[in-house]
């Protein structure tokens, strides 16, 4: 009987259940129906249950079927609104305000889902003029499932711009819209589905990434809820114990008076100058809790007012504080830093600013060239300057090699897509890439397998695809080099030989410290000029900037021919053409002289006088290329070349001469304990390293015999200068010597010590081919890049650039490295886990090895690490840097 009453009860909770219609999220007050295409309304009832419509005072009626499911057709409408709907069932439903108009799906990763509120302080003008109840944005909560495709999404509402609403929307798309209803007064509407930092495999369905085995391999694997629980609580886990390990020692936060209280007493902290990172800077190495305090004199004027607190971006999370009082923290590194400081908290004479940094990996500290200032009213303090620092806790860094389970294949498009796919559009805003870029070999084959996969979904034809081509990210290099960016953009340029697509080249748009650059408008305004064509049949319209067609080689110039000219070619700045970079069939690319005639480019280099292949802003940052049409549109980067792709695009199980990882042993000054400590430890376990010295010291010849036995034995000599091209008396710089300060010396007199050093170093070793080291990494003398005319007599040179990279990221001309100072042996052990786990390159920097040096590691540390790395010789590559750098020429 018991069992009886219960089926009952699950009887009726179904009946319950299924009693009233019910519709999908999407289906709702607000929202924007596509014009001039049959309309699918849908839903769920229950079974058999019929469902009523109404809408411009016509009827249309549907059953459930057994399932619970309904839909019902609508004929085509024109543009207009607002209208109501009413439903009916065994319930009711009226959605109000709906309109009629053009519907875009905008979708990809983090730069499509950057709102107006990331962005508002470059654009407030149109922030505070965006009220139209013709725009509007549907933005879906990230979700992911593996196994199904969901019916519903997780959530959303539809908006309409405001000024107070606008700050929800992505801003790409808002830009984008707004152009579109200025030029045909057509409703429309967005639908938002993007994902900061997923690959684009995670939006394409089962069925179709059947093609693509090793996806369909990960994803079947997280079908396993079990599996998913399990790393969530894993990664929970080991936040958590990072975490609380450094707020329990943190001594910031368990002193006597926290740090962050404005009567505590800094007096005796150093200073570093900020922006920076404190690796960089010499000032500490490694991860855990920095201090930084900044006392400021304010006039009466900005005294007693509510402030802005402008501090850029900083890695990775901060809490800060303004005479005390907490005004605001980011939990990770790419938002911006801008914090409102109440009324009254600000006085008139001496402030305290102080900032709490937590960096959990990586290099920790503030960003270069952002926003750093502090704002009341109409004054302005610049906030730029020596900042007092002081330690927390130092730390290990936080290690997370877990799976990111929304980045794995079909996951997004189960949650996020396939419960649209009823829901008809007008075509798709894409704007994704940069979580392929570690593997760009397949994006054309995956991009092209998503679009056709949606437009099968949909059954609307081939409608309108525009994607946003990957921007300029990260430092300008001097020299021609590979770049996993350009490789993924030459992708996305391949995937317009799908019908009815567009590309945006926003090689401009982009910051070389951002990932997330700000100017959202000129993106958004170039997609609304494709979609112009593509869409709405402006077949006249110039809307795509200059795409390489072909080339042909006539003696020693390469002559190259463009699409989409428009008017023209030209240089934006009416300057020599710049990007260009040619090479012979050595496939050694060196800067070409470019000029252009008519509508072609014409490029030679002296030196070459066979050339075989021309690249255009081929790197992750080609700086300030000026190749645009007449119509001001850039043109898109290009190669004409397909010089054998190695290890470094083919994502191979040991990239690094047949290993898992490479590692490389740099000991700096050519210090006695370097000869007392380091090299016979090196010896007794067969490891070899490289020693970089300077001949402008007595340093290096008090024990010339016993370097040149060094380098006997296998270890490279490498070339150090002591010159330093910064000014010593700037904080952190008081280890320069005055004689080397670049007060007291030239380019040239550099170039000369780095020349004459080789010749000594030849002299000792009988060899012609080392490595160079930049002096804390500083590659510049005012704006000249001193080693450029040095690099033909060097493999490679290391930077201290904190990290470690994969094959396909290194720059063998200014290689990352991790400076040792102080950290345990488990620590050490604990990079080269990570090099062997992420198949990188890691590059220690040692100075002092028990003494000697103000940066210095114990010998006991020390031996572990060596002692670590010989026992696990199988895995690792343990190099002098020379080899290292050799390896990198051939192989990238």
């Amino acid at each position: 009987m018991k069992r009886f009453f219960t089926i009952l009860i699950l009887i009726c909770i179904a009946i319950q259940t299924y009693a009233e219609i019910k519709l999908p999220k999407l289906v709702s007050d607000g929202m924007v129906l596509q014009r001039d295409i049959p309309l699918k309304i849908w839903g769920w009832a229950s079974p058999a249950e019929e469902v009523k419509l109404v809408f411009k005072s016509k009827s249309y009626q549907t059953k459930a079927n057994d399932n619970g499911e309904w839909q019902i057709i609508l004929p085509s409408q024109h543009a207009g609104g607002p209208f109501t709907m009413e439903l009916s069932g065994e319930n009711k439903i009226i959605i109000q305000n709906i309109l009629i108009g053009d519907v875009w799906l905008c979708s990809g990763q983090s730069n499509m889902v950057i709102p107006m509120e990331r962005v508002k302080e470059k654009y407030p003008l149109e922030i505070a003029a965006s009220t139209n109840s013709s725009i509007r944005h549907f933005f879906i909560p990230t979700a992911f499932s593996f196994g199904k495709e969901e019916k519903d999404l997780p959530g959303g509402k539809w908006l309409s711009a405001d000024p107070h609403n606008i700050l929800q929307f992505s801003a790409t798309a808002y830009f984008f819209a707004k152009k579109l209803f200025e030029k045909y007064k057509i409703p429309i509407g967005l639908i938002n589905a993007s994902v900061g930092g997923p690959p684009v495999e995670s939006w394409i369905s089962e069925a179709a990434l059947i093609a693509f085995p090793h996806y369909m391999q990960k994803a079947a694997v997280y079908k396993n809820p079990a599996l998913i629980d399990s790393i969530n609580k894993a990664r929970n886990a080991i936040y958590e114990k990072w975490y609380e390990n450094i707020n329990r020692k943190d001594k910031g936060l368990n002193g006597a008076i926290p740090w962050h209280n404005k009567n505590f007493n800094a007096v005796g902290w150093p200073t570093m100058q900020l922006p920076g990172y404190w690796n960089q800077q010499g000032k500490i190495s490694g991860n855990g809790v920095v201090w930084f305090r900044k006392e400021i004199e304010l006039p009466a004027s900005m005294a007693n007012k509510p402030a802005k607190l402008f501090l850029g971006t900083i890695v990775d999370a901060d809490s800060t504080f303004v005479n005390g009082k907490f005004v605001g923290n980011i939990t990770y590194q790419y938002p911006p830093r801008r914090y409102t400081v109440p009324k009254g908290v600000l006085a008139a004479g001496k402030n305290i600013i102080t900032i709490r940094v937590v960096s959990n990996s990586g290099n920790g500290g503030f960003t270069y060239d952002k926003p750093f200032y502090l704002v009341t009213g109409n004054d302005t303090l610049d906030l730029k300057d020596a900042w007092a620092y002081q330690l927390g806790v130092s730390s290990s860094p936080l290690v997370d090699t877990l799976p990111n389970i929304s980045y794995q294949p079909t996951g997004l498009y189960n949650a996020m897509i396939a419960p649209l796919v009823n829901y008809a559009i007008k075509g798709v805003n894409w704007y994704q890439g940069e979580g392929n870029t570690g593997r760009p070999h397949d994006y054309h084959a995956l991009l092209k397998t998503m679009i056709q996969d949606w437009r099968n979904k949909w059954q609307q034809g081939n409608f309108p695809f525009l994607f946003v081509q990957l921007p300029n990210f990260g430092e300008v290099h001097t020299v021609p080099s590979e770049s996993n960016w350009a490789m993924l953009r030459e992708q996305q340029l391949k995937t317009l030989s799908v019908p009815n697509t567009a590309m945006v080249v926003a090689i401009d748009l982009g910051e070389w410290n951002d990932l997330h650059p700000l100017n959202k408008k000129d993106v958004g305004e170039r997609l609304a000029l494709a979609a112009r064509k593509l869409a709405y049949g402006e077949n006249k319209i110039v809307y795509s900037g200059p795409l390489y067609q072909s080339h042909q080689i006539k003696g020693n110039r390469i002559i190259v021919r463009f699409t989409h000219t428009g008017s023209g070619l030209k240089s934006l700045d009416g300057k020599a053409l710049r990007g260009f970079a040619i090479s012979g069939a050595d496939s050694t690319f060196r800067w070409a002289n470019v000029k252009m005639e008519k509508d072609q480019v014409i490029a030679w280099h002296d030196d070459i006088p066979n050339p075989v292949a021309l690249r255009y802003a081929w790197a992750d940052n080609p700086g300030l290329v000026n190749l645009y049409n007449k119509e001001g549109l850039p043109a898109s980067p290009f190669r004409t070349d397909h010089f054998k792709e190695t290890n470094t695009y083919a994502n191979k199980e040991k990239p690094w001469n047949n290993k898992r990882a490479a590692v490389v042993l740099t000991y700096d000054d050519a210090l006695n304990v370097h000869l007392d400590h380091a090299w016979p430890l090196l010896d007794s376990l067969n490891l070899k390293a490289t020693f970089y010295v300077s001949g402008a010291t007595g340093v290096l010849h008090k024990r010339m015999h016993e370097w040149k036995i060094a380098a006997s034995n296998g270890h490279e000599l490498g070339n150090h200068t002591m010159f330093h091209p910064c000014d010593g008396s700037l904080p952190g710089r008081s280890f320069v010597q005055p004689e080397y300060d670049l007060a007291t010396y030239t380019v040239k007199r550099m170039v000369e010590e780095i020349t004459m050093t080789n010749a000594l170093l030849q002299a000792m070793d009988g060899k012609t081919n080392r490595t160079f080291a930049y002096p804390c990494g500083d590659r510049k003398v005012d704006d000249s890049f001193y080693f450029a005319s040095l690099q033909k007599d060097f493999a490679g040179a290391r930077g201290v650039g904190n990290g470690m990279l994969a094959l396909q990221n290194v720059d063998r001309y200014n290689i990352n490295c991790i400076m040792v100072n102080g950290q345990k042996g488990d620590d050490l052990i604990s990079h080269v886990k990570k090099a062997i786990k992420e198949k990188k390159l890691l590059v220690f920097l040692f100075h002092g090895v028990g003494g000697e040096h103000g940066l210095n590691v114990s010998l006991e540390a020390h031996k572990m690490l060596l002692e670590f790395l010989k026992q696990n010789e199988k895995d690792i590559w343990i190099a002098p840097m020379v080899d290292v750098a050799e390896f990198i020429a051939k192989n990238k």
